[in-house]
């Protein structure tokens, strides 16, 4: 789940990690009254979008009074961004951040991530602040520092000054760097973060080190037991086709295809948009209706597949372990006779009432190819699109 960048900051406060003062506004003169509390005569006005490149979009504005201020927020609030992250569709700005201004020294990358490789988390840093990580990893790979940190023995204070070191950090800064890592590895483990990111880390001219920017996202799967964190999702920056599988317990990510496709277990669901591609067709959804779906659950999966305008033919894949064929069968017929199914459908069922399922798919007198291979249902449901084509 992603958050905005003012709801980062304040969890990074609440962890005691060094922000510059700042306030969420929704209108222009929310945001002058907002820089007015704050205080100074330098502020940020930021564009508050779950992606990044806000900056080189036009959605990060330097105002220097409060006329400027009121002008930035009226510039960038009901702007649709367009940024590597969006695609070309962007993103509508309903909220912007108003931020004190600092004085800028040097800008460094850091962030912590979830390492599958090495089962643990791992630490990126690097002096080439505030650029796209991507870029420095491939155009100036020595500018980049990665190490793990174990996971039984956790944070230690060795792992402060290898990145502060590696910053050319030193005195008061490099004791500010071990401490904000340690508290940056707390509130990564007791959050059950995926990842966290602060670009640019920032060395004031004071000689203090600040979080300029902040990304925070957290494991879909944990926050049942963080329901605080629950309550930051702006369901406005969610796809709502996500956003209502997300309500219904079900796994949904729309993708640009023209297959839709409903599986249930995330590892049967990433084999079949494999074999799908492997055919050479290309998935419109990665769909897990779970184990323990029951009919509406699996009638609401099918709309959300039909919903998509791209999907020209659907590919249902079913292994019957917990779940059953036949509630799954049942769900089918009920939403495809609801909506009217007029696209090209392919089914595979097998395992428990695998029988029973394709009888009552048999006697719904829908038009439904159904094989007991995946990949001649994977070629199947690829013929069908194209010659719909």
């Amino acid at each position: 789940m992603n958050i905005h960048e003012y709801q980062a900051k304040q969890i990074l406060k609440e962890y005691d990690i060094p922000v510059s003062k700042g306030k969420v506004a929704f209108s222009a003169s929310d945001a002058v009254k907002a820089a007015q509390e704050i205080g100074g005569m330098i502020w940020v006005v930021k564009a508050q979008i779950h992606a990044g490149g806000r900056g080189k979009a036009g959605g990060v504005i330097l105002a220097r009074s409060l006329d400027e201020v009121k002008t930035a927020a009226d510039k960038i609030l009901g702007k649709t961004l367009i940024t590597h992250q969006t695609g070309l569709k962007g993103q509508l700005v309903r909220k912007v951040y108003v931020e004190q201004g600092c004085e800028i020294d040097k800008e460094f990358y850091l962030s912590m991530i979830v390492n599958r490789q090495t089962e643990s988390v791992s630490v990126m840093v690097s002096k080439a602040g505030g650029m796209d990580i991507e870029e420095v990893a491939a155009k100036t790979p020595e500018k980049l520092l990665t190490f793990s940190i174990d996971p039984v023995s956790g944070f230690q204070q060795f792992h402060g000054r290898k990145a502060a070191f590696a910053l050319g950090l030193e005195g008061v800064a490099l004791r500010e760097m071990i401490t904000m890592l340690g508290n940056l590895y707390t509130a990564f483990i007791k959050l059950d973060c995926d990842l966290v990111e602060i670009n640019p880390l920032v060395l004031t001219k004071q000689g203090h080190l600040i979080a300029l920017d902040a990304k925070v996202t957290f494991d879909d799967n944990a926050l049942i037991r963080h329901p605080q964190l629950e309550a930051l999702r702006d369901t406005d920056e969610e796809d709502p086709t996500e956003t209502q599988a997300h309500e219904h317990e079900l796994s949904y990510v729309k993708l640009d295809g023209s297959i839709g496709c409903m599986v249930n277990g995330a590892g049967l669901a990433m084999a079949t948009m494999d074999i799908i591609k492997l055919h050479g067709g290309e998935p419109a959804n990665f769909l897990d209706v779970g184990g323990g779906a029951t009919k509406e659950k699996v009638a609401t999966a099918f709309k959300l597949i039909l919903a998509d305008q791209n999907v020209q033919a659907i590919l249902i894949n079913i292994f019957g372990g917990i779940m059953r064929c036949d509630i799954i069968a049942e769900g089918i017929v009920a939403a495809a006779k609801e909506v009217q199914l007029s696209v090209p459908m392919v089914v595979r069922l097998q395992g428990t009432n695998g029988e029973l399922g394709k009888k009552i798919l048999k006697d719904s007198n829908l038009k439904i190819i159904a094989e007991d291979d995946l990949s001649k249902a994977a070629a199947s449901v690829v013929k069908a699109v194209k010659e719909a084509a």
